[in-house]
């Protein structure tokens, strides 16, 4: 209530005030009188007076949607407490018409045997307990019948919450092992550590006699490709041709051989000049003639691996 009538500034409303404010700001006079009527009867029924303060629109728009709320939910309790009272009054009536009929049939309470009295007493608190609104033989069993359906069903419930227990139990075990080898795994990796960095600065110590090595061979590639540019050699002279070519030098071994034989036989002449001169001269014309067949022969090996 006190942020319904909190406000700053209090001042009474006289009925001028309230015409000349209508009169400027537009205030609903109707709006104001039914605020006003419902804070003096909440505040009567408290046993205090209403507290001055200034009626602004929002003030009053405010105070009048609580003023209809509450009025409202007022009149529905009113109804409901009505309704309760009627049948209080019935349940009271049927109560005295039901105690008259025990007391002609001599069944009054008082008249009745003490284990009489605690059955009965039993008989309507499981009554109460099963919330049926009679002791019938068949209220009594559709209740126990509807006890024993939800029974079951909290049992179901149960042994599915065992069950959905028992998967969480082992997959907490297994979630445990499973760290427990993690962990175990990560000391051995820990350990592993320092052997690892000094293998790996082995490697890396490697590496760079590699890339050493690496550039040396790069070069004495270079070197090796411009030489055999300067000798002549090509991609086309391949093994075959050499063999080749080797076969040709050993005929033309075979065919200079006897050449020179023969030459050194004439390391045997008499010291006649003249015939000695002459027989030399046509030896080194039989061995020009050879070299330029081996040049020629040589020459066409070539000329033919390049094709």
């Amino acid at each position: 209530m006190s942020e319904i009538v909190g406000g700053s500034d209090p001042s009474p409303l006289t009925s001028a005030e309230t015409s000349k404010s209508s009169g400027s700001s537009g205030f609903d006079a109707n709006r104001i009188a039914e605020v006003k009527a419902w804070l003096v009867s909440q505040f009567d029924a408290a046993g205090k007076d209403v507290p001055d303060f200034e009626y602004t629109p929002r003030s009053i728009a405010h105070l009048h949607n609580v003023a209809t709320l509450s009025q409202s939910k007022t009149q529905a309790a009113t109804i409901v407490a009505n309704d309760f009272r009627q049948k209080a009054a019935e349940y009271r009536s049927q109560a005295a018409r039901i105690k008259e009929i025990l007391e002609h049939v001599g069944l009054v309470q008082e008249s009745l045997p003490s284990n009489v009295v605690s059955s009965a007493q039993v008989l309507a608190s499981v009554a109460n307990l099963l919330n049926i609104r009679d002791t019938e033989l068949s209220s009594f069993l559709v209740a126990m019948a509807d006890l024993s359906l939800r029974k079951t069903g909290v049992e179901e419930k149960r042994a599915k919450v065992q069950q959905d227990s028992k998967e969480l139990l082992d997959y907490t075990r297994k979630a445990i092992a499973r760290l427990t080898y993690l962990k175990r795994t990560l000391g051995q990796l820990e350990d592993d550590i320092a052997p690892c960095e000094a293998q790996m600065e082995h490697w890396k110590t490697n590496l760079t006699i590699m890339d050493s090595k690496e550039r040396q061979y790069l070069q004495q590639y270079s070197n090796y490709k411009a030489m055999l540019n300067r000798v002549g050699y090509s991609p086309e002279i391949s093994h075959g041709v050499l063999v080749e070519m080797a076969e040709h030098r050993k005929d033309l071994e075979k065919k200079t051989k006897p050449i020179l034989d023969t030459l050194r036989s004439y390391q045997d002449l008499p010291p006649d000049k003249a015939l000695a001169a002459l027989a030399i001269e046509d030896k080194k014309r039989q061995y020009a003639a050879a070299e330029k067949y081996l040049e020629d022969v040589l020459q066409s090996a070539l000329a033919s691996s390049e094709l």
